[in-house]
């Protein structure tokens, strides 16, 4: 999520078809669950689980929204899901405003398995993602970040899964990506899973596998991915990869639904 992303690369045309959506939304009792936040209160997001970042400095991505925070209208959780909601507003010298929720100093693993079910907005301008950064984190990308989902509004159905390192990274062109087309992202919910070893991170959307980044050279250089991230969601309007195309004021607001996040261990 951090900086532009411009590379598409569909997998053999891989699709997922709109019949996986229905994935169950059952815990997997086969593993064990570490934590997890069903969204089953009304109101502002659990404070025990959540905290906000903050401001409209565009975040390393010229993005265009100011993010709210503890503001009802941009982070909510009703009918047993998280809204993030971003409005078309003046607020604090931006135009739009939104939510950026993240478990930094409330939680964070080391390997493991991370589920979210969510579906997505829709139009252009919108970039919606669940991604993760280091509780150290020093320098991006040097201590890496681990992109499970984004989407682009103008490029509709598109989902990207990354991982950055130093060695690994746009700028340079040695990026890992892939991408997946899932066309109902924002009509039907999904889960976008990550499996996460020593060995390597794998992430998938309904069960299907897309993206595969190996621990092969074993440097932290190429691999930052030994030690505790939290988890984060928002919703970004505009910006170096979301507002590549403008941004279309006729869409607003546009809500992103997060139905669960669970983290479960390695076997």
């Amino acid at each position: 999520m951090k900086y532009q992303h411009i590379i598409t690369i569909l997998i053999g045309g891989a699709l997922v078809s709109s019949a996986l959506s229905c994935t169950s939304n059952k815990f997997d009792s086969s593993r064990k669950l570490i934590w997890n936040d069903e969204f089953n209160r009304k109101g502002l997001p659990d404070s025990t689980k959540w905290n906000y970042d903050h401001g409209g400095s565009g975040f390393g991505n010229e993005e265009a929204q100011f993010y709210t925070k503890k503001r009802l209208e941009n982070a909510r959780v009703e009918k047993g899901k998280l809204i993030i909601e971003a409005r078309k507003e003046d607020w604090e010298e931006k135009k739009y405003t939104s939510a950026r929720l993240l478990t930094k100093g409330k939680f964070s693993l080391q390997y493991g398995t991370v589920e979210v079910r969510a579906k997505l907005p829709k139009g252009r301008g919108t970039w919606p993602a669940i991604w993760m950064l280091s509780e150290k984190m020093r320098k991006w990308p040097n201590d890496g970040e681990i992109d499970i989902m984004e989407h682009v509004g103008y490029n509709q159905g598109h989902i990207h899964a990354s991982a950055h390192t130093k060695d690994h990274k746009k700028k340079i062109n040695t990026q890992k990506t892939d991408t997946i087309i899932v066309k109902d992202a924002s009509e039907k919910f999904h889960v976008y899973k990550m499996n996460w070893t020593p060995e390597k991170i794998e992430v998938y959307v309904d069960n299907k596998k897309f993206f595969t980044c190996i621990n092969e050279e074993k440097t932290y250089d190429a691999w930052a991915f030994d030690q505790p991230y939290f988890i984060i969601l928002n919703l970004a309007i505009g910006g170096s990869w979301g507002g590549i195309k403008g941004i279309d004021d006729t869409i607003f607001p546009q809500k992103y639904y997060i139905d669960y996040v669970r983290v479960y261990k390695n076997k």
